[in-house]
């Protein structure tokens, strides 16, 4: 694949519409020739005890942050055309479809593939976690749980297995 975004979602609670966090890196030609991050309001706006620890963002970070929709329309033109990857799309497909439902916005079909279940079967043994999989293909995730870094480690594991 050598056109594509790679998206990644931090929630501030169970809730799936309460992104708090995106990072988008666009990849063209098989190169990183875009990134994008952002804090956002998450909606309900709440962070549950083991999502902070996960991630290390709290209400204070977000407080003044924009709401989803402000977000997504600085996004929507940087991956306009392009399918999204993520490591293990379920969790952020289903934000993104949520978060979409939420605000009453119009979901574009977006076209989703997995590095997550294209690792397991190019590695079917082993660990399949964004960090592990990320090192095999020539990527160090130091920041893991950053949106930003962890749509990075996504786009590196995508240009090598997808």
């Amino acid at each position: 694949m050598q056109n594509f975004a790679a998206i990644d979602f931090e929630t501030a609670n169970k809730e799936w519409s309460s992104v708090c966090s995106v990072g988008i890196v666009i990849v063209r030609d098989g190169e990183i020739v875009d990134q994008f991050y952002s804090l956002i309001q998450p909606e309900p706006n709440y962070y549950y005890y083991w999502c902070t620890k996960v991630h290390g963002l709290t209400q204070a970070d977000t407080d003044n942050a924009e709401v989803f929709p402000k977000v997504w329309e600085k996004i929507e033109p940087l991956i306009e055309g392009l399918p999204l990857v993520a490591h293990n799309k379920a969790f952020d497909e289903k934000c993104l479809k949520t978060v979409f439902r939420t605000y009453q916005m119009d979901y574009p079909d977006y076209k989703f593939y997995c590095t997550y279940q294209a690792s397991r079967k190019v590695w079917p043994q082993g660990r399949h976690n964004l960090d592990v999989i990320a090192e095999r293909c020539g990527f160090v995730l130091k920041n893991h749980h950053n949106a930003l870094a962890d749509a990075e480690a996504c786009a590196w594991i995508a240009r090598e297995i997808l």
